[in-house]
């Protein structure tokens, strides 16, 4: 077992994290998918309003390669197809009928996994359009199907608040967990297993791990582990397929049927009960929130640091397994700038919540204002790859872009940390961010 030890990044810490208990959700009447949420991906509609369509159906094809498709996650009728500016394709709603059927593809068995090779492999996944679970670093982007990659991580957890545990989702999966490792090893020849430091406590799962991993938050991140463990700059374009769609993958190949099941998480300082709940993909964010008072109320789907705030007529997205329900940070606090901020979270030393060991409440108040970069020197304490985040933001600001390349631009995972402890409030994730995505369509 290799012990991956990353030195840096941060406890958060906060409260509302999601109890392991595993509650059903009543199934919804539609569910949705959102292409305007899946980055680089340029979506050409395979559907029409009114057309009937099956789980696993393509609803859209990538017009870069149109190979790879994304799944109609129920059957029934497309009832909605929504666009925003230039015509981009911002949603896509389907009625689902009372008794739903499934599109069946060809099902692989144990047997025929073994003696299959590696091109017709590759199309049985493209045909059932659940290639589009694979994602290519260091820009996250979906890998071309012809490329072969240098590695492949399978994450089982990357210490982010709030999202699904690896003991939960993987209970009585552990059939389709070992299903889909045999399939990763006909794609690459470095398969790297990633899981918690000490395991998930499954003797079957834990058997295919091979490394685990060691550090707080993002530790277990499929970047940072890439940028601890990797041997050679080919696998700088390593992939990467996340547990819980690794089992979806895996579901799809033994059975010949999209799985729409999902096991989603949903915590926060504003949910009732921090729960995982069984439902499936593209399940209206309104179904998960229930009956709460949604006054005040801010959803993130897919994480707090590095997810998206949602509408709560929205769906869940095609990569989101988390839900956290915030406050929306409207309210001015009363003479704040003279409390001592026991209960804040904070990197800083400032507040008096550095004495305070006790879950803190997080919010979306900003508690100050833009300012200029102090040069404090928090964000490369807590960078998990080590590059020096206040530097290569301003490369970045002054179009000095081989600066930043040189700084480490590439490697940054976008965790989201920088940005956290910044006393300055500059969102510097969100710019090396986009600095990585204008990179990235240069280069293509």
């Amino acid at each position: 077992m290799n012990i991956v030890s990353v030195k840096k990044g941060y406890d958060l810490n906060l409260s509302g994290a999601p109890a392991s208990n595993l509650e059903s959700l009543s199934r919804p009447a539609q569910v949705g998918f959102h292409p305007d949420r899946i980055p680089f991906i340029k979506p050409r509609l395979r559907v029409k309003e009114g057309e009937s369509v099956q789980a696993g159906n393509p609803l859209i094809e990538d017009k870069r390669n149109p190979q790879v498709t994304f799944p109609a996650p129920g059957s029934g009728k497309v009832s909605r197809i929504s666009f925003g500016p230039r015509r981009v394709i911002t949603e896509i709603v389907i009625e689902l009928d009372p008794a739903e059927s499934s599109a069946t593809f060809p099902a692989f068995s144990p047997e025929k996994l073994a003696v299959v090779d590696r091109p017709e492999l590759v199309k049985a996944i493209l045909a059932g359009s659940v290639w589009s679970f694979f994602r290519e670093l260091p820009f996250k982007d979906i890998p071309h199907p012809e490329t072969i990659p240098p590695l492949i991580i399978v994450s089982l957890g990357s210490a982010a608040p709030f999202h699904p545990q690896p003991e939960v989702y993987l209970a009585g999966r552990e059939d389709d967990f070992e299903y889909g490792v045999e399939i990763l090893n006909k794609l690459t020849d470095r398969l790297l297993v990633t899981a918690p430091h000490g395991g998930i406590g499954n003797a079957r799962i834990d058997r295919l791990t091979t490394h685990q991993v060691q550090g707080e938050y993002p530790a277990g991140d499929p970047a940072t582990v890439l940028y601890h463990t990797k041997r050679s700059a080919q696998e700088n374009r390593g992939w990467y397929i996340n547990g819980p769609d690794l089992l979806t993958l895996a579901g799809f190949l033994r059975n010949g049927i999209y799985p729409v099941e999902r096991v989603v998480a949903v915590g926060g300082p504003r949910s009732t009960s921090g729960r995982h709940i069984m439902t499936r993909a593209g399940v209206p964010l309104a179904d998960l929130v229930g009956k709460m008072e949604t006054a005040g109320l801010r959803l993130l789907a897919g994480g707090v640091f590095n997810g998206y705030s949602a509408g709560h007529d929205s769906y869940l997205g095609f990569y989101e397994t988390a839900l956290t329900l915030m406050p929306a940070g409207e309210l001015k606090e009363i003479l704040g700038f003279i409390r001592p901020g026991y209960r804040k979270p904070s990197h800083s030393r400032a507040f008096l919540s550095v004495f305070n060991k006790h879950p803190k409440v997080l919010e979306c108040d900003m508690n100050g204002e833009d300012r200029a970069c102090i040069n404090c020197g928090y964000c490369p304490r807590v960078c998990p790859v080590d590059i020096l985040p206040q530097f290569t933001f301003k490369a970045v600001a002054a179009d000095e872009i081989e600066e930043a390349l040189s700084l480490g631009l590439l490697d940054c995972v976008e965790c989201g940390l920088c940005s956290f402890v910044c006393p300055a409030k500059i969102e510097i994730a969100d710019i090396l961010k986009k600095a990585k995505e204008v990179y990235a369509k240069e280069i293509a």
